[in-house]
């Protein structure tokens, strides 16, 4: 868990640092950055994906992920918690449940979450998550300095995900082969590049109902294992 508390650290100081910058920042150039950030983050999703080897199985699990996630509607659910969150901080900016969506899943679906919080329960190696703490923490600079206080909020959400993640690895070792581990990163990365053509405004994917697929690699492996 100190890889993810770390990360959880640094979006919570980048936020405020954030806010605090915000005044010195003209929308202008706020929206310019946010659509650099947006194209840097399709390109982190697409140089994921492509290392994948698998891709009947990436197929099946987007499609899968998908009918699971409709069917559950975590999109909604997400959303709701966020304009809940906006309902309690009414007066303290605009944005907040906006904040908190788009963040929550930028730093929450990438690959380097995923493997970093893994191979933190797997082997204790936090370098990677260390790596997502200095970029988080970059980001949640600008976004928080156009969205507010919803990138520091997503914060706990940084902890919730990757605490779990890094729990459940050392239950699930036996399962979680490098194969597993690649599949699962680049159904991730595909989650990112939908994140940030809705970033750029080009599509209104509904990349939270997707989030089902991240872990459909790993039940595949299990009905390997049961069928071998």
């Amino acid at each position: 868990m100190f890889g993810t508390i770390v990360n959880f650290l640094a979006i919570i100081v980048g936020s405020i640092i954030g806010m605090v910058l915000k005044r010195g920042i003209s929308e202008k150039i706020s929206t310019t950055i946010i659509q650099g950030l947006s194209l840097c983050t399709v390109f982190i999703g697409i140089s994921g994906a492509i290392k994948g080897s698998n891709f009947i199985l990436i197929i099946i699990s987007v499609a899968l992920g998908a009918l699971i996630g409709e069917l559950v509607d975590i999109d909604k659910k997400i959303e709701g918690l966020g304009n809940t969150i906006e309902n309690k901080f009414k007066g303290k900016g605009s944005n907040i449940s906006q904040g908190f969506v788009t963040s929550s899943l930028l730093f929450c679906v990438g690959s380097m979450a995923i493997v970093g919080a893994l191979e933190g329960g797997l082997s204790g190696n936090y370098k990677i998550l260390f790596a997502k703490s200095i970029l988080d923490g970059t980001v949640s600079i600008i976004f928080a300095s156009s969205l507010g206080l919803g990138v520091l909020l997503s914060s706990f959400s940084v902890l919730i995900y990757q605490g779990s993640i890094t729990i459940a690895a050392s239950l699930l070792k036996p399962l979680l082969t490098q194969s597993v581990i690649t599949d699962m990163t680049a159904v991730g990365s595909i989650l990112i590049m939908g994140l940030g053509f809705n970033m750029l405004n080009m599509t209104k994917i509904k990349v939270a109902n997707l989030l089902p697929a991240v872990f459909i690699p790993i039940i595949y492996q299990i009905i390997m294992n049961v069928i071998k």
